[in-house]
């Protein structure tokens, strides 16, 4: 079908496409460049993942950790030396492991000295004769434990040939956890840029293309990462690593998008208008509104995280919302200009040539929507099967992931403990710390030994008006059990009227952070859909619409959610699942996910006014199905980056957004969105005016039915 193309030389687009305008907002660019891009490689040096930093201020064990780090000397790392040889300890074993104690105790001396009638000796051998351990407090005023960790490996590596070490205990274990995270930022940065590059070569098959919308995304990236820095410094948001590595990939993921669909509307007005500057005006008209309303979406559902009490959670917020705004500003602006400053000649070979009359043919999509349209029913059963079948997978393990498997390959800190556990199962899991005020500190401590699931209780030091007391679980670390534990002692402790006891340690922290972390959920989730209801309702100017595209968009998380269940517990084996990965899969799908039925919903619209909404919807997604899918390719691909890297929580996230995109783009936008509009035909927009019924010209009222309804007269 040929259509006649639009004449080439608008006065009013003309003037508002000087030839100079493209220049100026280059060269603005430049000059914002130039005083963020050094900025953006000072983020790294304000990132913390201290659970002090990270849990509210009210948690108990916030409130331990906050105290002892006020406390002389500071807060302490502890770690644990297990030795042990399968065929027993010998004399030289156990006089080397004296003789590491006393070396390591005189380097890094404790912050006050031990009192004499402190219960057990410094070195404690099991009671099979196959281990011994001792524990080491280093203040952190030695450094952070990945820095200390490795030096006391190094001390300890003097010992007869036979005798095995692990170093463990809840400062090794952050260690090895903080080497996870060294040059994250830079190999999420270079991985993305890779597995970007390469899609976008196969999708547009051109040796130049590519290159424009990789170096604005890249410059994006880096003013986001400079905003985040100076919000970080001007307001003290919490930035982790983890928010750190999702920054990059959201900036990258998103803007990527925003290029395809502007390049896709300015390789069609190409075809339309002579003039280039002309043609890019008429794109941004055409994609800007659903670019727009896409980032809003994303950065009202990132806001909503700003009333979470976890801080790394309510961080994400800002720091995500200041990335989508970078991208959406360099993609609206940059990046048109770049693209009218270079011509038509960028898309070679394949030039986009204007036409008076350009032919229109219905393509794979267009074929679609009319199989579509024919089976209407079959579609949305079928695709709701499908995800329903998907959602199953939540009968699966979605118990949550200890602290020590989260690692891809266990390292020696995890492995120790396994160790410690097998030879010391007295001292299982990991020392809780508890804070009273010193006249209390007896009774406090007969009081915990008492309480079921205590191995030991060791009286420390007091010092500041507090008195401290080391307590040994018996469970594993980060079991139910061990939170069990936890509770009943603070249960047991604060019964005591003037002790003012607090129970903190790692094991605490991680049962703060997990009870944090379900009350988040239970506050944003109704939140985020909440609000991105209201901004599909301003976009598409209708109830029933936004609220069908909700219901889809909930469902295929749920069959994402299910479907990944599966291959972490089925194929993978992971023990669980990460207690931040439910929130920010939710977020980011819901967010990210709905992008796509606003692209499809709001061209769809669009071509309802002169098409009516049968037609308009097919017209909708034949025009859009390419260039969607190939946005949700790539959004699905940078979120997949997380997937190489080596922490099991990263992988979990990468693959479930990655999945969920591709259900979103792939089934529910392509299939369940289409057919669901065909059943419901123009009540889909009510109450907008698109919903009624058209008068014809002789005044009686139009029954035809969806087949042929009638378009609105404009």
């Amino acid at each position: 079908m040929a259509v006649n193309a639009a004449p080439s030389g608008e006065a009013p687009a003309g003037r508002l496409a000087g030839r100079w305008v493209p220049w100026l907002v280059i060269g603005l660019w430049v000059a914002l460049a130039a005083v963020m891009v050094p900025l953006s490689g000072k983020l790294s040096s304000v990132t913390t993942d201290r659970a002090v930093d990270t849990l509210p201020a009210g948690a108990e064990s916030t409130k331990v950790a906050v105290l002892e780090d006020s406390l002389p000397g500071g807060e302490d790392n502890t770690f644990v030396f297990v030795y042990h040889r399968a065929g027993g300890m010998t004399d030289a074993d156990r006089a080397t492991a004296e003789r590491h104690y006393n070396t390591l105790a005189t380097r890094y001396p404790p912050k006050v000295a031990a009192s004499e009638d402190e219960e057990g000796p410094a070195t404690r051998l099991s009671t099979d004769g196959k281990a011994m351990m001792f524990t080491l407090d280093v203040s952190t005023t030695y450094g952070a434990p990945e820095a200390i960790v490795g030096p006391l490996r190094d001390a300890a590596k003097d010992r007869p040939a036979g005798l095995e070490l692990d170093v463990t205990g809840p400062a090794a274990v952050d260690g090895d956890m903080d080497a996870v995270f060294d040059g994250i930022d830079l190999q999420v940065f270079l991985t993305t840029v890779v597995v970007v590059t390469v899609l976008l070569i196969l999708t547009y098959r051109s040796p130049v293309l590519w290159f424009i919308p990789l170096v604005v995304v890249g410059v994006a990236a880096l003013t986001a990462m400079a905003t985040v820095y100076l919000l970080v410094k001007g307001f003290g948001i919490v930035v982790n690593d983890q928010n750190s590595a999702l920054l990059t990939i959201l900036v990258f993921g998103v803007g990527t998008d925003y290029a395809l669909l502007l390049i896709a509307r300015y390789r069609e007005a190409l075809h339309h208008h002579e003039n280039v500057r002309i043609a890019m005006v008429h794109a941004l008209r055409g994609a800007a509104p659903a670019i727009v309303a896409s980032a809003a979406t994303v950065v009202a559902g990132l806001l909503c995280l700003l009333v979470a009490d976890l801080n790394s959670t309510s961080g994400l917020g800002p720091i995500g919302a200041a990335g989508i705004l970078c991208a959406l500003v360099a993609m609206l602006t940059l990046f048109p200009a770049v693209l009218v400053v270079l011509g038509r000649r960028i898309f070679w070979p394949a030039i986009p040539q204007f036409s008076t009359t350009v032919e229109q043919r219905p393509g794979l999509w267009g074929r679609l929507g009319t199989a579509i349209s024919r089976r209407r029913w079959v579609a949305t059963l079928g695709s709701l099967g499908v995800l329903g079948v998907l959602a199953l997978g939540l009968a699966g393990n979605t118990g949550a992931l200890r602290e020590q498997d989260q690692f891809l390959s266990a390292p020696e800190s995890v492995t120790g403990f396994t160790v410690l556990r097998q030879h010391f199962p007295e001292l299982g899991g990991q020392p809780m710390t508890i804070f009273t005020r010193p006249a209390y500190q007896e009774r406090v401590l007969d009081i915990v030994k008492g309480t079921r699931g205590v191995a030991m209780a060791i009286p420390g030091q007091t010092t500041g008006g507090w008195a401290d007391i080391s307590v040994y679980p018996t469970d594993a670390p980060d079991t139910a059990a061990e939170y069990d534990t936890i509770k009943r002692v603070r249960t047991a402790v604060h019964a005591v009227i003037g002790a003012e006891a607090i129970v903190g340690g790692p094991s605490a922290e991680n049962l703060d952070t997990e009870v944090t972390t379900s009350r988040d959920e239970q506050l944003v989730m109704p939140l985020v859909l909440a609000v991105v209801l209201i901004v599909l309702g301003l976009l598409l100017r209708a109830v029933v619409a936004p609220l069908i595209l909700m219901a889809t968009v909930v469902v295929s998380f749920a069959a994402a959610f299910g479907g990944s269940v599966f291959v972490f517990d089925t194929i993978l084996g992971f023990k669980g699942i990460d207690y931040s990965v439910p929130l920010l899969a939710f977020l980011f799908l819901v967010a990210l996910g709905v992008d796509y039925n606003i692209f499809l919903a709001s061209r769809a619209r669009e071509e309802a006014v002169r098409l009516g909404t049968r037609d308009g919807m097919l017209k909708a997604l034949s025009a859009t199905g390419g260039v969607i899918t190939s946005a949700g390719l790539v959004l699905a691909a940078t979120f997949a980056v997380l997937v190489s890297l080596p922490l099991v929580m990263l992988i979990e996230v990468g693959f479930l957004v990655a999945f969920g995109v591709l259900l979103d783009a792939l089934l529910v936008r392509s299939v369940l969105v289409p057919a669901l509009t065909l059943l419901i035909g123009r009540r889909m927009w009510w109450p907008s005016r698109l919903s009624r019924p058209v008068e014809p010209p002789d005044g009686r009222q139009s029954l035809a039915g969806d087949e042929e309804e009638p378009a609105l007269p404009r």
